[in-house]
């Protein structure tokens, strides 16, 4: 990656993109993100995007900067808004004050002496545009700022929109829609990264696909409240902007205080949304926590024993595990305090001695006899109102003051910007994994901050946002080799900031394997599948009361980081049987699934509904494959239409097997055919016919 200056204009070039930066105007404007485009002349640059004076406008063409400004006449939303006291320097108007190099891109310095406020932007370029923003106050008085939201630019002809809907159990549901004009708003209040609106956005143009279509991507990586805004403005340009959500009066500048943006991640590709989305994905195996080692193979309790914890039988439990291949086990709520059921005990983070009257150690000790891993639940930012630590310390709640506090899950959150209750929880946590041989740590959070104020009253939740940042780093530093989860509620934070500091994101509380086809999918178009966690639930959904067969079900969690949550103890030989096989299958796979690039092939339609879609795994050389066909309901068609596999090495034969899934019946005749990339991606292959909720696997090997 590298930059180059162009008078005002700096050019930068990354991984499959280019940047034009002009920073003649205070806040930088990037004028172009795109395909690369050779060697720039910059009066060439400035002649090909001058804008003509429009009848009834101003006589000036606000450009759409980093940071939008309404004192300059931008129509759309300023990308700074706030003010001081009595309303003043509501819309200021930055002036250049320098720039400086950094690797792979600058920092742009812009001041506004009237408004006593600094601005500095850093942009850079490599396998994603990474843009970070902060407002510095000069001034003698606060300033009070409503929100900081970095800008980025979409060309014209970027009129397809793709954004995530969901809920609890229903994460990342994609929404396609025109967008023609006007403006597309989502808004985050919960307190973490959000079910409902996942932060992360895809335009690209009109009827652009997975492998095909000019794609950008935009992604806040916060794990907090957000804002993401899309607009085409009535002159037909278009830009994206992103970040932080402030209540009211949340963030108070202080003189000589600054305000840092959460950072705004961009992809961009000239090829559709899986080669986009690689972009993220290199970037998540960039950050220091990314996992090197392989992802081992965990049962997590839950599912099998919820709240009904016996020694015994959670030892025979480990026993039956370790016999199918499980490599680590995770113990799930209930076994503190007085947590008997979801109404009492968070909060106290010590072993419950009735139920453990040894404590952990008999458990953990048994664990690791059979080879595997022990893990812990724990939910540090909450507490039960029937608990001693709220007993002693009910002061500690994020709530506020003269009312009643709006309770979930009988629980309220814990106020850890407080410095004495983030000792605390600091110093249990720390105490548990440095007292027990714990490998692992499944982090929940299951409820949404409301009406959360801090110690002064105001607005929590930025506050506690950059606490639990620090109370993981601080749990990390002390425990160098413990892995965290990230988990709240299943897929409520997931977010490239969480994973600087966590291995694994728990992708959705919902187990049942249609819906995790479409959760999963979803989730893939950010995260690489390492860090999915995917588990084989039972025969039965316990979220949605569905049934599925074991292959429909190992299929579906065996691209991402997989588990079991199902009372192995109860199975039938069969079933036990084929579990073993379905795990074996997984790790026989591991390298591929969890080093090579991610691919998605565009979905066959039934009306509004996917009929069937197919998704895998591509080597970073590409001479090998996994790919996963899935029927998710009857099509028009007897036959699913002929699957063909972008991407692949034209000219390189390839054997293409029909990898069996213990339990199912689906055979195909044509299992070991030879086909070059070419080919593969041309006419492709045409597959049996499925029934509904069945999916077939093709491992695909240059010759």
């Amino acid at each position: 990656m590298t930059s180059r200056y162009v008078g005002d204009v700096i050019h930068l070039r990354g991984r499959g993109a280019d940047l034009l930066i002009d920073v003649s105007h205070g806040a930088p404007v990037i004028v172009y993100w795109g395909a690369a485009l050779g060697d720039v002349d910059a009066d060439s640059v400035r002649a090909a995007f001058v804008r003509a004076r429009v009848p009834g406008g101003l006589d000036v063409i606000a450009p759409i900067s980093v940071v939008p400004e309404h004192g300059s006449g931008f129509p759309g939303r300023p990308g700074l808004s706030g003010h001081r006291r009595g309303g003043t320097a509501w819309a200021p108007r930055f002036q250049p004050a320098g720039v400086d190099e950094v690797p792979g891109g600058v920092v742009v310095h812009a001041v506004d002496a009237v408004a006593e406020l600094r601005l500095a932007v850093t942009i850079t370029l490599g396998d994603v545009l990474a843009v970070d923003c902060s407002i510095a106050n000069e001034g003698s008085n606060r300033y009070l700022l409503a929100g900081l939201h970095p800008t980025v630019p979409l060309p014209a002809h970027a009129s397809d929109l793709l954004t995530f809907d969901g809920r609890w159990s229903r994460e990342f549901q994609p929404v396609r829609r025109e967008w023609r004009s006007g403006a597309w708003l989502a808004e985050n209040r919960s307190g973490r990264t959000s079910h409902e609106h996942p932060p992360l956005l895809f335009a690209g143009e009109a009827g652009f696909g997975e492998w095909q279509g000019e794609v950008w991507g935009v992604h806040v990586a916060w794990s907090g409240n957000h804002t993401m805004y899309a607009e085409c403005l009535p002159d037909g340009r278009r830009y994206v902007q992103a970040g932080e959500l402030l209540h009211p009066g949340e963030c108070c500048v202080e003189p000589g205080e600054t305000y840092v943006a959460p950072t705004l991640l961009g992809v961009y590709s000239s090829n559709g949304l899986t080669a986009a989305s690689h972009g993220f994905h290199r970037h998540a195996r960039a950050l220091a926590a990314h996992p090197a080692s392989p992802r081992p193979v965990l049962l997590n309790t839950w599912e099998a024993v919820y709240f009904d914890h016996d020694t015994e039988q959670l030892k025979e439990l480990a026993t039956a595990a370790a016999a199918v291949g499980i490599e680590r086990f995770v113990l799930d709520d209930g076994w503190f305090g007085s947590r008997r059921d979801t109404t009492s005990g968070l909060g106290d983070w010590t072993v419950a001695r009735d139920l453990y009257p040894n404590g952990l150690a008999p458990l953990i000790s048994h664990v690791r006899s059979l080879g595997m891993e022990f893990g812990i639940w724990v939910e540090p930012e909450m507490v039960n109102p029937d608990s001693d630590t709220y007993r002693t310390h009910p002061e500690w709640v994020l709530a506020t003051d003269g009312y009643e506090p709006v309770f979930g899950r009988h629980q309220l959150v814990l106020d850890l910007a407080r410095p004495d209750a983030f000792a605390h929880v600091l110093s249990a946590l720390d105490s548990l994994l440095s007292n027990h041989d714990i490998a692992y740590v499944k982090w929940d959070m299951n409820r949404s901050h409301v009406q959360g104020s801090g110690a002064d009253g105001a607005a929590g939740t930025s506050a506690q946002t950059h606490a639990v940042y620090r109370l993981i780093d601080a749990l990390r530093s002390r425990h160098p080799a413990v892995e965290i989860e990230s988990c709240a509620g299943g897929g409520g934070r997931i977010d490239l900031e969480i994973l600087r500091r966590v291995e694994r994101v728990w992708t959705s509380d919902c187990n049942d394997a249609l819906e995790r086809q479409t959760i999963q999918r979803g989730t893939s178009m950010l995260l690489p599948y390492e860090v999915m966690g995917a588990h084989i639930g039972p025969t039965r959904s316990h979220t949605t009361g569905r049934m599925h067969s074991l292959a429909f079900r190992g299929l579906t969690a065996m691209f991402g980081h997989l588990g079991v949550e199902w009372n192995v103890l109860t199975l039938a030989d069969e079933e036990r049987a084929q579990l073993t096989e379905m795990i074996a299958l997984h790790k026989r796979f591991r390298p591929l699934l969890h080093g090579g690039d991610s691919v998605r092939f565009d979905p066959v339609w039934n009306g509004q509904t996917a009929a069937s879609q197919a998704y895998g795994v591509y080597s970073a050389d590409r001479r090998e494959a996994l790919v996963a066909h899935v029927q998710l309901t009857t099509g028009m068609g007897l036959l699913p239409p002929p699957l063909r596999l972008p991407g692949l090495l034209p000219d390189v034969l390839y054997t293409i097997t029909h990898v069996p899934l213990p339990g199912s019946r689906i055979e195909w005749s044509a299992s070991g055919l030879q086909l070059t990339g070419a080919q593969l991606a041309g006419h492709g292959l045409q597959l049996p016919r499925q029934h509904p909720e069945s999916g077939m696997l093709l491992h695909v090997l240059a010759v």
